[in-house]
């Protein structure tokens, strides 16, 4: 038989042991709620940044609706209509209101006034700082081009600073889309400059032909990466401002004390003016950029 005092010895630490696991169950219960909790919080604050099926406005909130994703060619392409689509198309409905708005109010008056005068100031700068110099008396004619680009770029941006807006170009499939219309434009201008055989030839660098399997290679290669510059430089701006905001708004949380969100607070003001700000320098980078290639295509051979 089990000696009376060794039997309350092991009950005695059993019962420890017992409570030593439930405190160990409770502790890992309370990590694991503060984990959800901050992933909640950080999921909360980045919803602004991550594109999603559904819209929400002050009193409203909607889902948009979804399709059966196409199968072509081994790829899978998801046709849903996602937020960044939503405010894709509110800023195209945004540019032909302003748009139209601007040419009714100038074809009213002889000297432009009001709406129409602001507008008209983006136009003669975008000619006379962007085409006229980096394309030259032909790249008037792709004007309108440059025009749509740029205000279409800074309506998308400014979308992503209003409460709940979002910036659709913060969605690199956006600007790959900008981007893939911004080389066909290259290649078109640089073709309807040069000819087809010009064009042709300028892939081999000028060099002897026994360098051309080095050189066309390399060639093809600067056509896509200028596009593809393009599309990265404005996905990454635009979205790292808004990561900042959402860093400092963070720490108010994270700390949880009146005193530490003055600084956040501030700074995160600061940052919105810079926002703004960057949200006109973005759209006017891309379509210089835009016109600088367009530009060194249709020069290529002296035109």
């Amino acid at each position: 038989m089990m000696d009376t005092s060794h039997l309350q010895t092991v009950l005695a630490h059993d019962s420890t042991m017992r409570a030593a696991a439930d405190t160990l169950h409770a502790v890992a219960a309370q990590g694991h709620g503060a984990e959800q909790g901050g992933e909640s919080l950080f999921a909360s604050l980045l919803r602004h940044l991550f594109d999603s099926h559904e819209v929400e406005l002050p009193f409203l909130h909607f889902q948009l609706p979804q399709f059966s994703p196409v199968h072509v060619l081994g790829l899978t392409i998801d046709l849903s209509i996602t937020k960044h689509v939503v405010f894709l198309w509110a800023a195209a409905l945004l540019l032909i209101a302003l748009a139209l708005l601007a040419a009714r109010s100038n074809t009213r008056r002889s000297v432009p006034r009001g709406w129409g005068n602001l507008v008209e100031v983006f136009i003669v700068f975008i000619r006379d700082e962007i085409a006229l110099p980096n394309m030259g008396p032909g790249g008037v004619k792709y004007l309108p081009y440059l025009l749509t680009t740029f205000f279409y770029i800074l309506i998308m941006n400014l979308l992503g600073l209003v409460p709940y807006g979002a910036s659709a170009t913060g969605n690199v499939s956006v600007t790959g889309g900008l981007a893939f219309i911004a080389f066909l434009m290259i290649q078109w201008a640089a073709i309807r400059s040069q000819g087809m055989g010009h064009y042709l030839a300028h892939l081999t660098g000028g060099v002897h032909w026994a360098l051309w399997p080095i050189m066309i290679p390399i060639e093809i290669l600067g056509l896509f990466t200028k596009p593809f510059a393009l599309c990265i430089r404005l996905f990454a701006n635009m979205t790292g401002g808004h990561i900042v905001l959402v860093s400092l708004i963070g720490l108010i949380f994270i700390f949880r004390s009146p005193l530490i969100a003055i600084a956040p607070a501030s700074f995160a003001v600061g940052i919105m003016f810079l926002e703004l700000f960057v949200a006109f320098l973005q759209a006017y980078i891309f379509t210089m950029l835009t016109s600088l290639f367009m530009g060194l295509g249709m020069k290529t051979n002296g035109h």
